[in-house]
């Protein structure tokens, strides 16, 4: 997470800056899945069932600290809590799409 550590200001290299922003093993993921559109959290568990509930909202979390995406709260009962990309969130939705095609290309299509 950058907005704790800020190690994104003695980084000269730009991709170790960006992967110190969204490197690691679920945060690309997320952005992946939200730039189709806003997601409550269940929506979110459900597209990767692979994640703990614990991990999910820790990286949520990070990436609302690093303003990357958006938690929209609202006051209901029950509770609803959305999740959106920002601004600058969205600025990453070609490279996901370059990383999608990649992979699509170069693996996924390779599997027999």
């Amino acid at each position: 997470m950058v907005t704790k550590e800020k190690n994104s200001d003695i980084i000269q290299c730009p991709v170790a800056a960006m992967l110190e922003l969204i490197g690691g093993k679920w945060k690309p993921i997320l952005l992946y899945c939200l730039r189709s559109g806003t997601r409550r959290f269940g929506e979110i568990a459900a597209r990767i069932p692979s994640i703990s509930r614990k991990v999910l909202t820790d990286q949520l979390r990070e990436l609302e600290e690093d303003n990357l995406i958006i938690r929209k709260q609202f006051n209901e009962i029950p509770p609803r809590v959305e999740y959106s990309l920002s601004e600058l969130g969205l600025s990453m939705t070609p490279i996901l799409s370059e990383m999608e095609k990649w992979g699509n290309e170069n693996i996924l299509n390779k599997r027999s």
